[in-house]
């Protein structure tokens, strides 16, 4: 159990306040209560994942906004794990939460709590209730105690169970403590009001019975506290000042407020804010859940999934993370964010730090005919434009080399300014080259092979006569090229709100086919073999990659691509201009 003072926050000077963001309603609550003295000048969040599943893009914005808000007023923020559903708890979910929260650059020091720290304090406040008349074991079974709660316009029935006594509550309590009940046989409820406007309110569910070993406590307990009476007690215990909750808890601030006050209990405020919905995707923990045990994805960390693991495994930057979530704001109403934001703020920060190289997707030979055999030129590229600091590199230029396949056409249209038959072009950093030839196989009359000329006074990519060219090509040398597998990520989902169904079809029947494409005869630039992976690299032309942290080997290099160099978003704000 936590026995560390919260209360106190730590020195000024031993904190950075972080940079000047945006104000929004909870900020100006804050304000307010720091104005009025409210909290004596604290400011104390938390952020309180349940541990049965990994954390989503959504989790991210809660995770920036609870240790954000600690962070700019010099304050505290715990991570408190509210483990109190054994049947889907597991102690890899903890892991993996921990591992995200510190990817995104967040700390929490020495405050790791977990809801089951206060098992043996929550089961004296639910005694305390039960003496105080305020709570009572009810005997009626699930689906009877849902009957019994009526709808939104009729006042729900009281259990003929409800008006047990105090002795005989205090008993058949302690008896499902001691394990002498099966699943399911009592519950303990709050005694509030079945008629009551606000359902949660009619005398909701507070202990449930579950004969199932706690990936902390083992087979200490065998009755588990609710969420809705576990959440407001853990944040009176850890002496939080701002209890932040995403709407869908609104109608539960009630209960939140209830207990506390009952119990005559140190009483955190409740605020909720708009929980975050990404366009093309699904945010539900059961939906995601399905995802992976119905293997429409190959776990929680596939790079398709909206999961922290996944976008991190995909390449996506903790700093283009924590930007996305400060744009988007805070909100009072749910709203659908485009993810085409995302993918900006992923390209604004890639864009500064992502060295530039080549890479050729699904390469097509050439074979400079007039360039000397077993030569090899070393030319000069540019690592990143954007950095001037970021120097140049060398990379090899020899009689074959890789194009894509794309940037040649033996009957080219009308506006189509690349490789073709008779036409001249120019290859990145290199030289001009003209298509003479054009080589196919005989049997399919695909083409495998064309057969060009290169103009040696052009090296560096410049005519000395001034001539041009409307094409730039990107090229890898044949003789010095890596083989690796390139993955292409699209939308895991081809409507916009897969969560709007029609005509009966579950969320899945809107899943993109084409949300991944494999692409295995990759050919890229040799310096590429030094990458690492969470290192972005910008292929020039084609998108930005990362190393795949968990299927790439030695003998076979596997890049991610995280985003395409296509901005939308961008776009769409300059035509608005």
């Amino acid at each position: 159990m936590a026995s560390k003072d919260q209360s106190t926050p730590p020195p000024a000077d031993n904190l950075t306040k972080g940079p000047t963001v945006p104000s929004n309603f909870i900020r100006f609550i804050i304000d307010e209560d720091m104005e009025t003295g409210k909290w004596g000048g604290r400011v104390h969040t938390r952020f309180p994942p349940e541990p049965n599943g990994y954390l989503h893009i959504g989790h991210a914005k809660s995770i920036c906004l609870n240790f954000g808000l600690a962070r700019d007023y010099r304050g505290l923020c715990n991570l408190r794990f509210d483990d109190t559903n054994p049947t889907k708890e597991e102690i890899e979910y903890v892991e993996s939460i921990k591992e995200d929260v510190r990817w995104l650059g967040y700390d929490w020091d020495d405050r790791e709590y977990y809801a089951s720290d206060y098992f043996d304090q929550l089961y004296g406040f639910a005694m305390s209730l039960i003496r105080a008349g305020n709570a009572y074991v009810d005997s009626l079974s699930a689906d009877e105690i849902r009957k019994y709660r009526g709808t939104l316009t009729e006042p729900g029935r009281e259990s003929p169970y409800r008006e047990r006594s105090v002795e005989e509550n205090i008993d058949l309590f302690q008896r499902m403590k001691d394990g002498q009940f099966e699943d399911g046989a009592h519950v303990l409820r709050a005694k509030i009001d079945m008629a009551a406007p606000n359902i949660i309110m009619r005398d909701p569910t507070l202990y449930r019975i579950r004969h199932v070993p706690h990936h902390r406590t083992g087979d200490r307990w065998c009755i588990y506290p609710m969420y809705d009476f576990t959440h407001c007690l853990s944040d009176s215990i850890e002496r939080i000042t701002h209890s932040i909750c995403t709407l869908e808890f609104e109608n539960n601030r009630e209960l939140y407020d209830w207990v506390l006050n009952q119990l005559e209990l140190y009483h955190p405020q409740q605020i909720e804010f708009a929980r975050l919905n990404l366009s093309y995707t699904v945010l539900s923990k059961r939906k995601l859940i399905r995802l992976v045990d119905e293997d429409h994805v190959s776990g929680w960390d596939d790079p398709r999934m909206p999961t922290i693991s996944g976008i991190r495994r995909r390449g996506y930057t903790p700093e283009s993370i924590r930007n996305f979530c400060e744009r988007i704001g805070l909100a009072k109403r749910d709203s659908i964010v485009d993810i085409a934001l995302l993918e900006h703020c992923l390209r604004e920060d890639l864009n500064r730090r992502a060295p530039r190289v080549m890479g050729v997707l699904r390469p097509l030979k050439v074979v400079i005919e007039n360039y000397p055999e077993g030569h090899v030129d070393m030319l000069d590229a540019l690592n990143n434009p954007e950095d001037p600091d970021a120097g140049m590199r060398q990379v090899p230029f020899s009689r074959e080399i890789y194009i894509e396949r794309d940037d040649f056409m033996e009957e080219p249209p009308k506006k189509f300014f690349r490789l073709a038959p008779g036409r001249e072009v120019r290859l990145r950093y290199a030289f001009f080259i003209t298509c003479r030839d054009v080589v196919k196989d005989s049997a399919t009359g695909e083409i495998v092979e064309l057969r060009c000329t290169y103009d040696p006074a052009t090296r560096g990519g410049d005519a000395p006569d001034g001539r041009k060219v409307k094409a730039t090509l990107h090229w890898v040398s044949a003789a010095h090229a890596i083989n690796a597998e390139c993955r292409l990520y699209d939308h895991l989902f081809t409507k916009e709100n897969p969560n709007e169904t029609a005509e009966g079809k579950d969320f899945t029947a809107y899943l993109n086919p084409d949300a991944l494409e494999i692409l295995s005869d990759c050919k890229l630039e040799p310096g590429l073999l030094q990458a690492t992976s969470g290192f972005p690299y910008q292929f020039e032309r084609l998108g930005y990659f990362v190393v795949d942290a968990k299927d790439s080997r030695e003998d076979r290099m596997v890049f991610n691509r995280t985003v395409t160099l296509r901005d939308t978003w961008a776009r769409i704000q300059k035509r608005r201009k």
